[in-house]
């Protein structure tokens, strides 16, 4: 049985599938992309607007999220992370 998804691992995910999207994505399409229900979704998205980690841009087509310098950022550390714990076994 996998195991289960931590919150960091839900928010690297959130964050990468922004980034794959060229930094901007739809709401839906990222609820698809990181496997979430729409409640959790909308829980994690209003923590990372509230940390400066993405943002909500209204658009002609409709509403878009982008994400922040800061999230790049974090992105980076993330990967960072698990290079480290694979190196070591972990």
């Amino acid at each position: 049985m996998a195991e289960r998804r931590t919150r960091t691992d839900i928010i690297g995910d959130m964050l990468t599938s922004i980034l794959d999207k060229g930094g901007k994505i739809k709401p839906t399409h990222l609820m698809y992309k990181s496997n979430l229900a729409h409640s959790q979704m909308i829980g994690y998205l209003n923590e990372l607007i509230e940390k400066d980690l993405v943002k909500k841009v209204k658009t002609e087509k409709g509403e878009v999220i982008t994400i922040t310098d800061k999230g790049c950022e974090l992105v980076k550390k993330l990967k960072e992370i698990k290079e480290f714990e694979k190196a070591f076994g972990l």
